[in-house]
């Protein structure tokens, strides 16, 4: 599948939200067994409050994107393959997310700091792995609705404001 423009640059606005919470998580140096352990227990609950809200944030967008479907269906004028298949990678991202999202939403529920059976040196590399996945499914949230805002500006664009030039709309020449 081609990658628009708008796609692209909602992955780069992606990238740079990754940078920073990655930068963020560089200025805390490096931890110890223990210290981990104690950033871990404190930050859990924070990382459950993050997944639950990106499986709700990205049931909910899959709901709105319905609507989206029948807003463009509803036009009188003929959109190309192209905004579909845009819409179509909205989905299929914001669905990976939403499965990501509900399976480390259980992962983080598991009772980690309370076994005896992880070596205390295991969580450092735990709290970086937990650190990475949040930072991955929020930057990808922040990738889904930038490309949402996209689709919005071109049916805005179209059906709001009436342009009949935008690339999005089927020509006479199109078949």
């Amino acid at each position: 599948m081609k990658i628009s423009g708008y796609t692209k640059r909602a992955i780069i606005g992606g990238l740079i939200s990754l940078g920073f919470i990655g930068l963020g998580t560089l200025m805390l140096g490096n931890l110890s067994g223990y210290e981990a352990k104690v950033l871990i227990k404190s930050s859990l609950t924070g990382l459950n409050t993050l997944c639950n809200t990106i499986v709700l944030a990205s049931a909910t967008i899959l709901a709105l994107m319905l609507t989206l479907l029948g807003v463009s269906s509803g036009t009188n004028s003929k959109l190309k393959n192209d905004h579909y298949m845009h819409i179509m990678q909205i989905a299929k991202l914001d669905t990976a997310i939403f499965i990501a999202s509900l399976l480390f939403f259980l992962v983080f529920n598991l009772p980690v700091t309370e076994s005896d059976n992880i070596p205390a040196n295991y969580f450092d590399a735990i709290y970086y792995v937990t650190i990475t996945v949040s930072a991955i499914l929020s930057s990808a949230l922040i990738v889904v609705v930038l490309m949402l805002y996209n689709t919005i500006i071109n049916i805005i664009k179209i059906i709001g404001l009436g342009r009949t030039d935008h690339p999005l709309i089927k020509n006479a020449d199109d078949d």
